[in-house]
């Protein structure tokens, strides 16, 4: 065994400490993500306890929200591409949800509540890719791993402790001022930004992102759009058109199922604020809610990996769906049989298992599964109709999900999730064995 030289030795050192302080920056976020996790419940609870907005009105506003994904998806994309300051790009993100969440306190109407609610959805995906390609731009490609896996738990932790001090927060103070812990946050990363993040010696182009598992998966976690390139109605036909043919149909059956994973997403999520507060719960009750299915949910994204290693991706996948769609059925019966705490003591045990174990299991299997799915060729058209569909999905659940709460009840919307969930399953049982598991996580 041969020692290093002390010169060898202070060499090592030196690169250690470079790479932590290369790493280091990635902590930037976590005022940030405490920021912005407890906004979309905030802006839920806001509509239907302080304005009084209908549920038809409020899923609209939902709906208005998830649409304005699309266009973010494809405009911020263009901008990683073509302006290459990943510095200026996030801090101008941080400092315009500060301004935005803001102006909430002097607005008092659904109208510009809605406009603020879409403004937020917009302006929010703009860091989205300029903090994964600054991920790849700072990092060697042997720590790339490492960093997203540390990106990951930071922003995970951060949503974790904005839903835990918000149901806090509510249950002291009103409602309607917690936007204002919330600014002083985002401006607080953006200050952090700009001491912590160095542009990079040497930039990636943003189709860089679908080349890298990590990345990809990391990415479509933040905002599930990846568009690098406006789907047309040409890419609509090639990719659905394999479904004719047995050999080439896995691909569009892979889909389809995920348009029904997120046409229930959208379904189930657009009501259950409303099923709560309609329960008589108050907004400390929901954040809750919120809370401890995130919690869940950062468990159980830690153990999904190891777990999906042993098994195939679409059995994982198949799995997660059936729990996720067991666990939708059993809320809708408890929205229409119990009442109040007995409500909300379901929902806690439910929930997280829905949106934490169940999430994780098929998020991280069908991500592989997608990530397999892009050959070298037609890479930026296949991932267009694949950010489409999520986006069309999402919308059309949102509609749904208000209708069907309006005129039926919530736990026919939860119910009809569920379904949508057995559906999404039943086609993912169709690809072939081991179709999709080459490359393996």
């Amino acid at each position: 065994m041969t020692r290093n030289s002390p010169n060898e030795d202070d060499v090592l050192k030196e690169d250690i400490k470079t790479s932590k302080r290369k790493i280091n920056w990635i902590y930037s976020i976590l005022p940030y993500s405490i920021a912005v996790g407890p906004v979309g419940t905030f802006v839920q609870l806001y509509i239907l306890l302080d304005l009084h907005g209908s549920l038809i009105v409020y899923s609209l506003i939902i709906t208005l929200a998830n649409a304005i994904g699309i266009p973010a998806a494809i405009i911020w994309g263009f901008v990683a591409d073509h302006y290459h300051k990943r510095k200026r790009i996030i801090v101008a993100t941080y400092l315009a949800v500060t301004a935005n969440l803001i102006v909430f306190l002097v607005v008092g109407s659904i109208a510009w509540t809605a406009v603020l609610y879409a403004l937020f959805a917009f302006i929010s995906a703009a860091s989205a890719t300029p903090l994964n390609l600054l991920i790849l731009e700072t990092q060697g490609k042997s720590k790339w791993a490492f960093a997203f896996a540390r990106f990951s738990f930071v922003s995970s932790i951060g949503t974790t402790v904005g839903l835990a001090a918000s149901a806090v927060w509510t249950d002291i103070l009103p409602l309607k001022l917690l936007v204002l812990p919330l600014s002083i946050l985002s401006i607080a990363s953006a200050v952090l930004s700009i001491f912590m993040i160095k542009e990079p010696s040497f930039i990636f182009e943003g189709e860089i992102i679908t080349m890298e598992k990590r990345s990809f998966s990391q990415r479509l976690l933040a905002l599930p759009l990846l568009i690098q390139r406006v789907p047309r109605l040409a890419d609509f036909r090639s990719v659905f058109l394999g479904l004719r043919n047995r050999l080439t149909s896995q691909i569009p059956i892979l889909y389809l199922s995920i348009f029904f994973f997120y046409l229930a997403s959208g379904i189930f999520n657009t009501s259950l604020t409303p099923s709560l507060t309609s329960a008589k719960l108050n907004s400390g009750d929901v954040f809750l809610v919120s809370f401890v299915g995130m919690m869940v949910q950062t468990l159980a994204f830690y153990f999904a990996g190891p777990y999906i290693e042993r098994r195939t991706l679409k059995v994982t996948a198949i799995s997660g769906l059936a729990l996720r769609s067991l666990c939708y059925g059993l809320m809708g019966v408890s929205s229409l049989l119990l009442t109040r705490l007995v409500y909300l003591g379901s929902i806690l045990v439910l929930y997280p298992i829905a949106a934490g174990i169940a999430f994780a299991m098929y998020y991280t299997a069908s991500n592989v599964m997608i990530f397999n799915t892009l050959g070298p060729k037609g890479r930026a058209s296949t991932l267009g109709v694949y950010s489409a569909l999520v986006g069309i999905a999402t919308m059309i659940g949102s509609i749904i999900s208000g209708l069907t709460s309006f005129y039926v009840g919530y736990y026919a919307t939860f119910v009809l999730a569920g379904l949508c969930l057995a559906c999404a399953a039943f086609l993912t049982s169709l690809l072939a064995p081991g179709a999709q598991d080459q490359s393996h996580l």
